[in-house]
């Protein structure tokens, strides 16, 4: 996701002109940026993410919900593409992230149902 550094390396730059240098400079602390801003973005997703897996296993509803992973996939796609971003890729990315949810609220219903079962 980055490219690991806001200072060219210098084996990699000698002899390399100086505004060249300082436009991938300028062009990498961006996409350092860029990259601190979807770590955040996801860890705000995430957390979201958590309530509703918690919702789902106070109410026992199951973890994944194929009809909306369809729905986002979509509406994902239809963005990637309006933002000239390959759709193809966007629909992994968010297969991924999906995947992920999904493996969370299954440890969340889990701990509900052993959480029940000890109160039993």
């Amino acid at each position: 996701m980055t490219d690991h550094s806001t200072t060219p390396d210098a084996g990699l730059t000698e002899g390399i002109d100086d505004a060249v240098r300082a436009e991938l400079t300028g062009l990498r602390e961006s996409i350092d940026n860029i990259d601190a801003a979807v770590v955040h973005m996801l860890a705000e997703r995430f957390k979201a993410t958590q309530r509703v897996g918690r919702l789902k296993a106070e109410h026992k509803l199951p973890p994944a919900d194929p009809a909306r992973e369809r729905d986002q996939i979509k509406r994902l796609r239809e963005l990637a593409a309006g933002a000239k971003l390959d759709p193809v890729f966007a629909e992994k990315f968010l297969n991924f992230i999906i995947a992920e949810v999904i493996r969370h609220h299954e440890q969340i219903a889990s701990a509900a149902v052993t959480s029940r079962n000890a109160s039993d």
